[in-house]
């Protein structure tokens, strides 16, 4: 994902988890925070502890990452998307994340109205 899409800072992330409104899914969970100005859409990926070793954790945010990947494109502008693994992510297959992911993105309703594609438009 380009820089200017990624939701770096502690304050960013702590800001969109304290304000944001909530999308549950049984492996992971989306928190989405809608910015009065107009910039790109800025996505955060988090696993815990609880996911596992370092080695776990980080395979849970590649798996989550690459999933969103098809989805970047159709985004709204001015959203910030903080996705954060659940316990349970890793027991599971790669395609019921990539599901998930579609799922909380749908209930959250960040795509855009006309996106016909899901290309890079440059």
């Amino acid at each position: 994902m380009k820089r200017i899409n990624r939701l770096t800072s502690s304050k960013d992330i702590q800001r969109v988890r304290r304000s944001g409104r909530s999308y549950a899914h049984p492996l992971l969970l989306l928190i989405v925070e809608s910015s009065s100005q107009s910039e790109p859409f800025k996505a955060a990926f988090l696993a815990s502890k609880k996911i596992g070793s370092a080695v776990e954790r980080n395979k849970a945010k590649r798996w989550m990452r690459s999933a969103f990947e098809p989805y970047k494109y159709s985004i709204m502008a001015s959203k910030k998307l903080l996705f954060i693994a659940r316990n349970g992510i890793l027991k599971r297959s790669y395609q019921e994340t990539e599901s998930a992911i579609a799922s909380v993105l749908e209930r959250a309703s960040v795509k855009k109205e006309n996106d016909a594609t899901n290309r890079d438009p440059a």
